[in-house]
């Protein structure tokens, strides 16, 4: 891989961005690519936004009307990618974070924003490179494993599971 540009806007209000959140995001899609030995110039794009937004979104281009935590909107097809005419980079596509879900699914799960926010950019990098998990079959797992591996070269390992206890058992 030859140069990343993470392109980073925060469009939401609700959610004071950490100081290193934007380091964590690049990190994350440079750790990815280097991850899929992907080979050239790229640019993405990130944007942070509340859920009244992303639901907007959501139900614009998905036909889902409710909440989401992340929506990725590759440009991309079988390896194939747009280029930017000045620079020659290939165009992944845009990543859309929910901070406010993001910061919810942390405290549900039990671990850090930043660890959820990088674990979002890495799982919407993925489909931006053509990986789905819409079957629930083998593609989610390799998904998932390389969603945890990334975590695990940044320094964010998860917990043992993403199962809620019950407080009663």
């Amino acid at each position: 891989m030859d140069k990343i540009k993470v392109i980073i806007t925060n469009k939401q209000k609700e959610i004071k961005i950490p100081t290193g959140l934007r380091m964590l995001i690049r990190r994350c899609c440079n750790a990815v690519l280097t991850l899929e030995e992907f080979q050239g110039s790229v640019e993405v794009s990130v944007t942070l936004v509340d859920n009244g937004q992303i639901r907007d979104l959501n139900r614009i281009y998905r036909g889902i009307d409710q909440f989401t935590d992340v929506l990725s909107f590759p440009m991309g097809e079988n390896g194939k990618y747009d280029t930017d005419p000045n620079t020659g980079a290939k165009i992944l596509g845009d990543i859309v974070i929910s901070m406010e879900k993001a910061v919810e699914q942390a405290d549900r799960f039990g671990h850090s924003l930043q660890r959820e926010v990088g674990y979002l950019t890495a799982h919407s990098m993925l489909h931006l490179l053509g990986y789905d998990h819409e079957d629930n079959g083998l593609q989610r797992l390799r998904m998932r494993e390389k969603e945890e591996k990334v975590m695990l070269l940044l320094g964010l390992p998860g917990s043992s599971s993403y199962v809620i206890e019950d407080e009663d058992e």
